[in-house]
């Protein structure tokens, strides 16, 4: 299997080229050639397998420049009881009839990224090797909270690369933030940007495509890779916890083989819903991807009507890692709705850049209506979702989470479809503590606590749960990385944090 840039100045690339290099030279993302397809063979024999050996599967079939032997040892070097503390990585959670959470957040930094990032350090140290790379790999990152302290995470100390990381100052949690500045690992940094999160990842794409930079390091033996969802070996990962959760609920006995369901997705940059839709198209039977957003809801209005604005107000809300008005994952799923039509893109990516809006046309917005459907939470609603799961199931959810819930009542309510339903659960309820005792805790109990620190430890005992070891006395651990950035020099910034004059 080959790959191309959805821009169509590059093809017939390589799959370890794919994830070595990130972000395609022409400014586009890479996709395969085409999605293989599972039969219903496939699916049986997938049940009979666990977490581990389905990854393996399903990767080969992108991975074909990857031997057997190579994919096994990136899989179980990343899905292993080191990295994650349940033995089924990604298990369900019956809440209700026909409703389950898949937890994607049993990793060492409790949110769904590490689904990806525990993996994707391993694929791309195997794909500079199949490649013959000689130079030291650089890893940019953009994070609206979750992925920086993930990619953090697994790159820490990993051979010939380093890791810088970028988010938005006053744009992620407190928890999130101190995930990251008490970083550890000798080849690490961390730098605040004055600013967003588009601002931030509007910053490392252009250092991408800089010719200057590039060639600045290429001086230094250093080459650019991301480990952003914009990288094809962060993206497939995630395609198989969804059709694990799929052959979960075969074996369980909830639906059979053929049977249709749903699945709930609580996104900002389209990666984790783009892979749902990749689950799909390998032959997962699904009626509905239910796209969740919260207050930025410029998904929602994309897909009700065609028209993708990022010309609006930016919303702070207490979902902070859908806090984003550039999808940069929607570029890949138009291109596979155009049939790989590069000039579309081309034209709509151009518009977007220049104007900050453009419109599809009418079939394009077809297979959307039939492929997905949309709506958003206010905090609000969050907050008052979180507190009746509580109430109503005994079970906590964090508040993308729950902008995934109020959601998907939305669409119950709106089609009365009783569809088995997966939301996907992308963080720990502890990692947005603060928020979610909000909506459990009552107000004299929340004021015992001196900050969120505390807080969680009163959330913990208050509910019962345990506090995730990878969250436990963040607010002790030494602050290491205090570098901040305006959004206009983070090109210097990298230049400097990798000591180049």
């Amino acid at each position: 299997m080959y790959y191309q840039s959805t821009r169509g100045n590059y093809s017939r690339i390589t799959a370890a080229e794919a994830i070595k290099i990130g972000i395609s030279p022409d400014g586009g993302l890479f996709v395969p050639d085409y999605i293989p397809h599972l039969d219903a063979a496939d699916f049986q024999e997938l049940g009979y397998l666990n977490y581990q050996e389905r990854a393996c599967r399903i990767l080969a079939k992108f991975l074909s420049d990857f031997t057997a032997e190579e994919i096994k040892a990136c899989v179980h070097g990343a899905y292993n009881a080191v990295n994650f503390d349940h033995e089924k990585i990604a298990p369900l959670v019956n809440l209700s009839d026909n409703l389950y959470i898949q937890e994607l957040w049993h990793g060492p930094t409790c949110a769904f990224k590490d689904m990806a990032l525990q993996i994707l350090p391993h694929l791309l140290t195997t794909s500079a090797h199949k490649t013959g790379e000689t130079s030291e790999i650089v890893i940019l990152v953009a994070t609206s909270g979750d992925t920086g302290k993930a990619a953090l995470e697994g790159f820490k100390d990993v051979d010939g690369t380093r890791i810088i990381v970028f988010f938005p100052e006053d744009g992620v949690s407190e928890i999130q933030k101190r995930q990251m500045i008490t970083q550890e690992g000798k080849n690490v940094h961390v730098a605040a940007v004055k600013g967003n999160f588009d601002d931030a990842q509007n910053g490392v794409k252009n250092i991408f495509t800089s010719q200057a930079i590039i060639a600045t390091l290429l001086e230094n033996n250093i080459k650019m890779s991301s480990a952003n969802s914009i990288n094809w070996g962060r993206l497939l990962p995630q395609i198989v916890y969804y059709i694990s959760a799929y052959v979960d609920l075969q074996v369980g006995g909830k639906i059979s083989q053929g049977d249709a369901i749903n699945i709930v997705v609580p996104t900002g940059n389209f990666g984790n819903i783009l892979a749902a839709y990749y689950a799909s198209q390998m032959g997962v039977p699904v009626n509905k991807l239910i796209c969740a957003s919260n207050a930025n809801n410029v998904l929602t209005d994309f897909i009700k009507t065609g028209r993708y604005d990022r010309n609006r107000k930016f919303h702070k809300t207490i979902s902070p890692s859908m806090d984003i008005l550039i999808s940069s994952n929607l570029e890949r799923l138009l291109y596979e709705l155009t049939d790989h039509d590069a000039s579309i893109i081309c034209r709509l990516m151009q518009k977007l850049s220049q104007e900050g809006v453009y419109e599809v046309e009418d079939a394009i917005q077809n297979q959307l209506g039939k492929l997905f459907w949309a709506d958003f939470a206010t905090d609000e609603e969050t907050i008052a979702t979180i507190k009746s799961t509580w109430k109503e199931k005994n079970y906590l959810l964090d508040t993308h989470t729950a902008v995934a819930r109020n959601v998907y009542a939305k669409y119950l309510s709106a089609t009365g479809d009783r569809t088995p339903a997966i939301i996907a659960s992308t963080a720990s309820p502890f990692k947005f503590g603060s928020s979610v005792a909000r909506a459990v805790l009552s107000d004299e109990t929340i004021k015992k606590a001196h900050n969120e620190f505390e807080l969680l430890k009163i959330l913990s005992a208050e509910t019962g749960l345990a506090v995730p070891s990878g969250l436990r006395d963040l607010d002790q651990k030494e602050i290491k990385h205090t570098t901040i950035s305006s959004k206009e020099n983070l090109a210097a910034t990298v230049l400097n944090f990798l000591d180049i004059k």
